[in-house]
This record gives structure tokens, C-alpha cells and sequence, in this order.
């Protein structure tokens, strides 16, 4: 699933090339996925698209009405497992289970394509924006070190579950909250409440560290994720734990190990990040 880096970059691709622009129309294929087609091939012709946001793994295309008035409304999509979302001519090739359309007034199209049909578009109206998507947590890369710190210390779920939780930092999961543990040299089965503030320091840093470096890399291509243009990302060539089980750590050189933490396949080094101790009980 595309997580932070691969969003963001997303975002950005489309941020360079959407503001201002108008839809023209709107042609629709399989609508399983999408809350209400039909408001989107009623009230999305005409738009003005005024920016493109990020918010988690969510992205919004801020619109300005049609008609001149003030009502403002936003698309929101979510890449789901298999999404991409791109901007190419009108003549180009339509890859197969592309179910979105959207003419733009410059002659290019927006298409959303999706294999699995696991991602989502969904309309929302004026004064909506992010408070349709409930009480999500932190942006990791927004957020203080203090608040980083608040959000996770005296918690008694494992780290990796609660790096994982999008009510704690949005945008997180599996492939960056295992790289950032690995670079912080914690355990992803150590107890959020255990962690020293040195520890949550050093998490704090390396989170922020790996989404930047991805997001640099232009994200991870290891399934079906492209960017904007339809390009593949490249920070799968600098993963040092995700998918790597049985090959060499390139700190210490010990073997990685794949165990299920918090119900996902967890990469982690053995020798570098050390399994928290199992408290005995005592015989009675």
C-alpha cells in the first residue's frame, strides 16, 4: 500500500501541474470504489482545482466552484493497495482498470487506475476537508519532537503497532515504520510505555530521516505504486530490513529475521535491535 513518501510524492507530481486548472469532464468505468459517480460527473465539470494536499495517505484536490460563488468543495482519493493517479495526453495509452477520467483544459486527462479496486474517491463539500477522515494523529513530519514524544510515551502497545496506527501518526506503515526501527536500533515488539525518551529521540529522528530520504528517492516501488508521470520510485534500492529476511544487516552483518508483529510481517536485525526480556512470573 503507498504509504507517506509515495503519497507525498504523488502530491507534489500533481501539485506542479493541476492548480489552476479546470475540469472539463468527467468519464467513469467501474464505480464500486467511488461515493456517489454521480456527483462527481454532476458537480466536478467546470471546477477550478485551487491546490493539492496530502493529509496521511489521503490526498485532496482542493476545487472551487464553477459558478463563481464561494462554495468550495475537495476530491479526496485514497490510493488504497493498488492506485495511481496520473496526468498524461488524452491519446496515450489507457492502461488496463484505469475507471477514471477527468478532461482537463490544458488537453491532458487525469486518470485513476486500480487493480484491486481497494483505494477510494469520495466528494466532500464545502468546509469538509480533513474532518471527514475522523481523529486521525500527528503528521510525522509536521509534528515537534515534544509532540512526537507525547504521542507515543506511556503507551502499552507494541511500537510497531502504534507507529502503525493512524490515530497516532498518519501516514506510517510497514515499510517505513520497519526501516525507521532498524535505524533507531529498536525492537519492533519493545512496549511503547518501555521506550526511554532517549529511545523516542532517536525514533523521532530516524522517522523523520527515512520519510525524508524516501520522499527524496521519489518512494518505494515494490508492487504497483508510480508517481504522477507514471514513473517508479527508487528507495526499494536503499531498504535496509523490509524484505531482506536472511540476508546480511549492513551494520552489523547478522542475518535479518521476519517474524509477525502487531499482524504484519516485521524485518528487523536480531543483533541490533534487541527483543525486549520476557518478565518470568513467579512460581506460586
Amino acid at each position: 500500500m503507498p504509504e507517506l513518501p509515495e503519497v507525498e510524492t504523488v502530491a507534489r507530481g500533481l501539485r506542479a501541474v493541476l492548480p489552476g486548472r479546470r475540469i472539463l469532464g468527467v468519464r467513469l468505468g467501474k464505480t464500486d470504489f467511488i461515493e456517489d459517480p454521480a456527483a462527481l460527473e454532476r458537480d466536478l465539470p467546470g471546477s477550478r482545482i485551487g491546490g493539492v494536499r496530502r493529509y496521511g495517505k489521503f490526498l485532496l484536490l482542493d476545487l472551487e466552484s464553477s459558478n463563481g460563488s464561494a462554495r468550495r468543495s475537495s476530491l479526496l482519493i485514497h490510493l488504497g493497495m493498488t492506485g495511481q493517479i496520473v496526468t498524461c495526453p488524452p491519446e496515450a495509452r489507457v492502461a488496463p482498470h484505469t475507471h477514471a477520467f477527468f478532461a482537463l483544459d490544458d488537453g491532458r486527462e487525469l486518470r485513476y487506475t486500480d487493480i484491486r479496486r481497494f483505494g477510494s474517491i469520495r466528494l466532500l463539500s464545502d468546509g469538509a476537508g480533513e474532518t471527514a477522515l475522523g481523529s486521525l494523529g500527528l503528521d510525522p513530519l509536521e509534528a515537534t519532537e515534544a509532540e512526537f514524544l507525547a504521542q507515543l510515551r506511556g503507551r502499552r502497545a507494541r511500537i510497531k503497532a502504534l507507529l502503525l496506527d493512524q490515530h497516532v501518526l498518519r501516514g506510517m506503515g510497514n515499510i517505513y515504520t520497519d526501516e525507521s526501527l532498524w535505524r533507531a536500533r529498536i525492537h519492533p515488539m519493545r512496549l511503547g510505555a518501555n521506550l526511554k525518551d532517549d529511545e523516542l529521540r532517536r525514533l523521532y529522528r530516524a522517522v523523520r530521516h527515512v520519510l525524508t530520504e524516501a520522499i527524496r528517492w521519489r518512494g518505494s516501488s515494490i508492487s504497483d505504486y508510480v508517481d504522477s508521470q507514471g514513473r517508479k520510485g527508487w528507495f526499494q534500492q536503499r531498504h535496509r530490513v523490509y524484505q531482506r529476511k536472511g540476508k546480511k544487516c549492513f551494520r552489523c552483518g547478522a542475518a535479518i529475521r521476519r517474524e509477525i508483529v502487531a499482524g504484519r510481517s516485521s524485518y528487523f536485525c536480531p543483533h541490533c535491535q534487541p527483543a525486549p526480556r520476557i518478565r518470568r512470573q513467579p512460581n506460586r
